[in-house]
């Protein structure tokens, strides 16, 4: 990674955007990719949390059926479809409005939560603003459908952001919603056949309907984005699938027939960032969301952030699959997978013990396994981000509440070689994963699977995957002579496992580093050896 004080910065002055009715913070920084990758650095702060925790938290954890709720209950036949249909009536009346409408959070504890989390390790914390589902869990200007006015009737962000820094941890929020224009399409169907055949779903509801009934008031335009690919009148089911195979597709882009979609994210994003101050944005697009205007609300944070920090700026915003020349400029995010090498900039994996919205009876996954991941992601220059899903009424279950105390127990045996730590100059050994997103459980870790982090020059930590069942331990890049790594080019002066008392024997030779372990693992999951280089 290059040297800090060798990145050249862009020259400070008006950062405009050619945007109509976009302005943003003036700065360092302006809203093109030249400006952007020259005059931004990773902060430190990020470099050194290595963990952090995510509450992916909106109404679609109201009904506890997983991810995608708000878009499957309108896919006709679909689980979904048919448990919102059979438990309150049909989707022409019964849309996902009136799930918002039901998302009360009446159990939510967030000063409860926040001690489970930084219990268990994380370093900054992470709230959903909005999802796919267009509806903002905060106090926000230029979203009707949002959580001070619909649901919980409170303020969620800005009670996560209050409650997370009285913790010492750094707050962090997501947004979804550039995607909502296409992803909402479904709301604007019918059913093909039965009782409700041709019957239009209630995205073509009005301001006008909603007379008298609760959310009177309200646009559901607002919320379901306006029609803009929506199937004809009376067709078939085969049509029918025909027609959105054709037209539903992931989008990345400016949308068609903008109508202000696009300015709107803007100013919603703008509005959340200067209501919370958040340190780290996350958004769930490839590069940066909307064209210009996501340059433009990476400028205008980078600006802002650094205004509130006195010049210094300490924004960390997360994008996933960057272009090579791109990675300079934001904290590339792995959704659900890693990196296969050392990267030369820092990164993120974000993924989740279980479903991203909370699904009841979900098998989540072990402490074991996620403290693999973690050792595996902090050896190659990543941070972890993990959701741990909440239900709708603001409460975590028996299960996630033990998770977090196993966590919270091999964080306290083994965390010194994961915070405030860097790469080394290889990453470790054994198995060798293929890096980019989805990928994680294709990924199986063992007793021969060594990763390495150190700290100043003389401090190693080599964190073994699994615990050998015959306590022997051979660390190949650790030897006398060449390895892939080079030769180890400073003498063990002591070697020590953490959380252990019991003396460590070791050889050093041309083969490798041999040590003998004792015959019970100090913490479930990855164990570290920590090394005094002299």
């Amino acid at each position: 990674m290059a040297d800090d004080a060798a990145l050249p910065f862009a020259t400070p002055g008006p950062a405009l955007s050619n945007n109509p009715g976009v302005r943003i913070d003036e700065g360092r920084f302006k809203p093109t990719w030249e400006s952007l990758s020259g005059g931004y650095r990773c902060p430190e702060w990020f470099r050194d949390a290595k963990f952090g925790i995510w509450a992916h938290w909106t109404a679609q954890c109201v009904p506890e059926k997983g991810d995608w709720f708000a878009r499957s209950m309108y896919e006709e036949g679909s689980e979904d479809y048919n448990y919102s249909l059979q438990t309150h009536g049909p989707q022409s009346k019964f849309g996902f409005k009136d799930y918002d409408h039901l998302w009360k959070a009446e159990h939510w504890d967030p000063e409860k939560l926040m001690a489970l989390y930084k219990r268990a390790g994380a370093h900054y914390f992470m709230a959903l603003a909005n999802h796919h589902d267009n509806f903002d869990c905060y106090d926000s200007k230029y979203q009707p459908w949002n959580s001070t006015k619909v649901g919980p009737m409170k303020d969620i962000v800005g009670i996560w952001a209050k409650v997370a820094r009285e913790n010492g941890l750094r707050f962090g929020v997501s947004n979804h919603s550039s995607h909502a224009w296409h992803w909402f399409q479904v709301a604007y169907g019918y059913d093909t056949a039965g009782v409700f055949k041709n019957v239009p779903y209630d995205g073509w509801l009005t301001k006008a309907d909603g007379k008298g009934q609760w959310w009177e008031g309200l646009d559901p335009q607002d919320l379901y984005c306006g029609p803009r690919y929506a199937p004809p009148k009376g067709l078939d089911a085969a049509a029918y699938k025909e027609w959105y195979k054709k037209y539903d597709r992931w989008h990345e882009e400016i949308p068609p027939m903008d109508n202000g979609y696009s300015e709107k994210w803007f100013l919603r994003c703008q509005d959340l960032v200067d209501k919370y101050h958040p340190d780290l944005l996350y958004f769930d697009d490839v590069s940066l969301p909307l064209e210009q205007y996501g340059l433009d609300i990476a400028a205008h944070f980078y600006n802002a952030n650094a205004a509130w920090h006195g010049g210094d700026n300490q924004a960390v915003i997360n994008a996933k699959g960057l272009a090579p020349e791109h990675r300079a400029a934001l904290v590339e995010d792995y959704e659900r997978g890693s990196s296969e090498e050392i990267q030369p900039f820092p990164w993120q994996t974000d993924t989740c013990i279980g479903t991203w919205h909370y699904r009841k009876g979900i098998q989540y996954k072990s402490v074991a396994l996620v403290t693999q991941m973690l050792a595996n992601i902090v050896s190659k220059n990543g941070n972890l981000m993990l959701n741990i899903p909440v239900r709708g009424d603001g409460t975590i279950d028996d299960e996630e509440i033990k998770f977090l105390r196993g966590l919270a127990k091999w964080m306290d045996i083994e965390k010194e070689g994961i915070f405030g730590t860097r790469p080394w100059k290889v990453y470790g050994e054994g198995t060798v994963s293929k890096g980019g997103m989805f990928n994680e459980g294709k990924i199986k870790y063992g007793s021969g699977d060594v990763r390495f982090t150190c700290k100043g020059g003389n401090t190693l930590f080599a964190y073994f995957l699994g615990w050998p069942a015959d306590y022997k331990l051979t660390i190949r890049a650790l030897s006398k002579g060449a390895t892939p790594a080079g030769p180890l080019e400073k003498s063990i002066e002591s070697l020590t496992l953490l959380g252990s008392n019991e003396r460590i024997d070791y050889v050093q030779d041309a083969g490798g580093l041999h040590v003998t372990l004792p015959s019970t693992a100090p913490a479930e999951g990855a164990c570290a050896l920590k090394i005094i280089l002299k």
